[in-house]
């Protein structure tokens, strides 16, 4: 028995049909990349809110206290440049950066006075002053923001040994972000000018994390760091050292 052959309608059929498929799938893709770029869009108009709020925020610390005004700049730069040194990712770099341009934000609920005293703080001035982290977190919570940049800005002053605040957390126990925020902040600290003292200078600042690396500065951090200064020839852009 013969088997039929195909009409000469069947593979016109099929040609037809294919044609349609391929015609799906490239009117899917159109769809697939437009709404991944919307996604695109959306993302990065988030991205530049946050960081709009940040920056404003960061303003109204400056503004009230104006003995660390740049201060967050300056921590918020070096911080950036210490993990690029450590080769973080992209994602974690700007978290990093978000979270020390934001830091002092808990600085809001110390009194202008002893922002401002030209001498020692007593005891109890300390202690308020010690609650800035929580106060900064409880803030950044409160607006939603991602939560590494709220735990960053919290932990910024816990120490390898246990010996910071306000959580007294031990070494791998606090935030890479954290950890790389504790040196920065404290390398721009000395640098600059103080009510109740005057700028101690880079040099000191760098011996300060040297000396203290692994007690309570991350090694890897402060290896970063004073490879900064002493071969990438890292400046702070607002640097207030007194010459």
């Amino acid at each position: 028995m013969k088997r039929k052959g195909k009409t000469k309608e069947e593979p016109s059929q099929e040609l037809a049909k294919m044609r349609r498929r391929v015609a799906e799938l490239e009117t899917r893709e159109k769809e697939h990349q437009r709404a991944e770029k919307e996604l695109k869009e959306t993302l990065e108009k988030v991205r530049r809110t946050m960081k709009g709020t940040i920056d404003a925020m960061a303003l109204t610390v400056e503004m009230r206290d104006p003995y660390t005004a740049g201060h967050q700049r300056n921590v918020a730069s070096l911080a950036r440049a210490i993990a690029k040194e450590m080769e973080l990712s992209e994602s974690e770099i700007e978290e990093i950066h978000l979270a020390a341009t934001i830091h002092d934000v808990g600085r809001m609920s110390i009194p202008a006075e002893i922002l401002s005293k030209p001498s020692s703080l007593t005891d109890i001035e300390y202690l308020m002053v010690k609650r800035h982290p929580q106060v900064g977190y409880d803030i950044l919570k409160m607006a939603e923001f991602p939560r590494p940049i709220a735990q960053i800005g919290l932990q910024h002053h816990e120490r390898m040994d246990g010996s910071g605040y306000p959580q007294g957390l031990l070494g791998k126990d606090i935030l890479l972000g954290a950890r790389i925020l504790a040196v920065a902040d404290v390398v721009e600290a000395m640098v600059s000018h103080r009510p109740h003292r005057p700028a101690l200078g880079i040099d000191k600042a760098l011996e300060e994390i040297r000396e203290k690396r692994g007690t309570l500065y991350d090694p890897e951090v402060v290896d970063a760091c004073l490879k900064l200064f002493a071969e990438k020839r890292f400046k702070f852009k607002e640097s207030k050292e007194m010459k």
